[in-house]
């Protein structure tokens, strides 16, 4: 007990019953302060130690990056299986394990927390005996939020801060379990799903904040970031990605887009009447946070419904990065990259921050590889956009991106608004599912490259009149095929050869440049969260199943090992007993296995990816295994 403290306690002693109250009330909120900097400082001193992986993005900054280095470029061949994990749920594992020390979450051990698809089962696993030390099942409504969920029944990971383990359940129940025993500290409902509304992302504690999104941009939802308080669940802020201006929390005057103040209503003005109601702007991704500035970033969802004919203006501010304040949740600023999407190109995908030279000049930078196929580099300060580039040569949606607007020049042969409702728009590339989907991607300060888990693939995209909005049901209104770009493009980096098949590339990235560093070919779309380390090593793994080990610098095969299912999880590294391990979650699934996962058939099922993705059924098999690897 401190000297003021002693004080305070002392005084209590002698007051009136009201004096008591008054002094502990202020007591209480001068503790709820100092809850909020502790909270804050022991996720960040815990980040600095790469022995534990404590936040979904490995860092504040999202970066994916680890310090350790007893696997390198010269061994890597080496590595051998160490372990496995069932989590005994045969759908898609997205998403990777937390490992935290036993002075975060009072047990005597390291453990490492693990979580599942629905019904999003957690396990805590001590790693000195590999033994379960507690397991929480949730009881959530199968039939009210399983047929509700978009592109499979995925869940991104978990959450951690204050000894609170966090989950958000499918059903958009976010939960804090007690890190020590799995007991429940406090429960909050985000959504109904009822209503389309799910969750699917990893909760991402800030300060003293836990950062929440809502899905269901195909179920006609106008969709939502939330902070709630970490200490007892009380939500702290809502924004919404559309509407009125107080709903999106942006300040006419001083929340700025391309360097000019948005101005009122500027979301109101860009839809037809009330659409912006059941306007979608999904929130699911990964965030990370600038300390400096207070600000943490993420990216907004398409537009619904996909047909576009429909909702005419640009439908701000679906498809856009945005910059808020973490304690209030005010706009800093927010860049649109695709006006009036009508092709799914959902901005969702992870930011990654970085302070690196960009046009010959120090920046502080935000790095985002949109599933538009281009790849974004912007000042993370105030907004501007600095690069604007194709991460794969296959793109044809849009020539390019005008710099002094930020809009992509779309080219009307590909436009399926101008091409009209009941009709094919053709060779689209990339198909709906992006260029890169939720799949994260990772920095290396020591290369000074990102690293990419891409997709290959091009669409047929038919936006189809009539079906109005039912709350609860599906609000797409468009039918879409897909299928390898090597049919509709094949450049020099590909072989010239218009029968390639592959459906996916892993590439090295220069965010100063715009430009790919190295490519490598993949059968299937990369699903994988890459990982880079210190050892100049990047992992990465495959909807195959193999989780590969490629050297940063050349992107030379260094290791590959077959897991027991295809791999859409994250790859994390740890450290334990003096070794370095790395785990990555098999389980095949996603929009990509969506068709696998839930017994899909027709080429136009699941949103169009199951005629692109039929021949992974070779390869692999539905699964949940964490899977880890160490030298010998």
């Amino acid at each position: 007990m401190t000297f003021k403290q002693k004080i305070v306690k002392e005084e209590l002693m002698r007051k009136s019953s009201f004096q008591r109250w008054l002094i502990a009330a202020v007591s209480v909120l001068l503790l709820s302060g100092t809850a909020q900097v502790s909270a804050n400082a022991q996720l960040e001193k815990l980040m600095q130690d790469p022995n534990y992986w404590v936040f979904p993005g490995g860092n504040y900054w999202n970066w994916r990056y680890s310090e350790l280095n007893q696997i390198n470029n010269e061994n890597a061949h080496k590595i051998q299986a160490a372990w496995t994990f069932s989590t005994g749920v045969l759908r898609g594992h997205e998403g990777g394990p937390l490992v935290l020390p036993g002075s975060a979450t009072g047990l005597s051990h390291d453990t490492l927390y693990i979580h599942a698809a629905f019904p999003n089962n957690v396990f805590a696993i001590n790693l000195d005996n590999l033994e379960i030390v507690w397991e929480y099942v949730p009881i959530q409504d199968y039939d009210e939020t399983v047929p509700v969920m978009c592109c499979d029944v995925v869940n991104r990971g978990l959450g951690y801060g204050e000894g609170k383990i966090l989950l958000q359940q499918a059903d958009t129940v976010l939960i804090a379990l007690n890190a020590k025993t799995g007991e429940k500290v406090w429960s909050v409902k985000n959504g109904d799903a009822k209503l389309g509304q799910t969750n699917t992302n990893a909760p991402h504690v800030m300060k003293d904040k836990v950062i929440t999104g809502i899905s269901g941009g195909e179920f006609g939802v106008r969709c939502w970031i939330n902070a709630y308080n970490l200490s007892d669940g009380k939500r702290a802020w809502r924004a919404y990605s559309m509407g009125p201006d107080s709903d999106m929390l942006f300040d006419p005057e001083k929340t700025t887009s391309m360097g000019q103040p948005v101005g009122a209503d500027s979301s109101l003005k860009s839809w037809k009447g009330d659409q912006w109601k059941i306007g979608g702007g999904a929130t699911w991704g990964w965030w990370p946070y600038d300390k400096e500035r207070n600000a943490f970033y993420y990216g907004t969802g398409n537009p619904s419904t996909w047909n576009p004919v429909v909702r005419p203006g640009d439908n701000k501010w679906s498809q856009s990065i945005f910059s808020r304040d973490v304690d209030t949740g005010m706009a800093h600023w927010v860049y649109q990259m695709t006006p009036h999407d009508e092709w799914d190109y959902d901005g969702i995908n992870e930011m990654i921050l970085a302070d690196m030279e960009v046009k010959g000049k120090d920046t502080k930078a935000l790095v985002h590889l949109d599933r538009n196929g281009f790849g974004y580099t912007l000042d993370r300060t105030n907004g501007a956009l600095l690069v604007a580039e194709k991460f794969d040569p296959a793109v044809n949606w849009a020539t390019h991106v005008d710099m002094k607007t930020g809009r992509p020049q779309v080219v009307a042969k590909y436009s399926t608004h101008h091409n009209g409702e009941d009709t094919n728009s053709t060779n689209i590339c990339p198909a709906a599912l992006g260029s890169k989907d939720q799949q994260p991607a990772s920095y290396s300060p020591r290369t000074g490259l990102f690293y990419v888990p891409t997709n290959h693939v091009c669409m047929n995209y038919e936006p189809v009149s009539g079906g109005e909005y039912v709350a609860g049901q599906p609000y797409v209104n468009a039918v879409l095929s897909m299928f390898p770009a090597g049919r509709v493009s094949a450049g020099p980096e590909f072989g010239n050869n218009a029968d390639n098949n592959n459906l996916g590339n892993f590439i090295a990235w220069d965010a100063d440049k715009g430009k790919i560093v190295w490519s490598i070919p993949e059968r299937f779309s990369v699903w994988s969260g890459a990982l880079a380390t210190a050892g100049d090593v990047v992992f990465y793994g495959t909807l195959g199943g193999y989780l590969k080990a490629i050297d940063a610098k050349s992107g030379k095969l260094l290791w590959k090992f077959k897991t027991p299912s295809g791999i859409i999880g994250n790859t994390n590294t740890w450290g334990h007993g003096g070794k370095q391990y790395v785990g990555v979650l098999s389980g095949v699934g996603g929009w990509a296995g969506i068709g696998m996962a839930a017994g899909l058939i027709n080429d136009t099922d699941g949103l169009g990816a199951v005629g692109g993705y039929r021949d992974l059924n070779r390869f692999t098999r539905l699964g949940g295994v964490l899977s880890v690897f160490s030298l010998p």
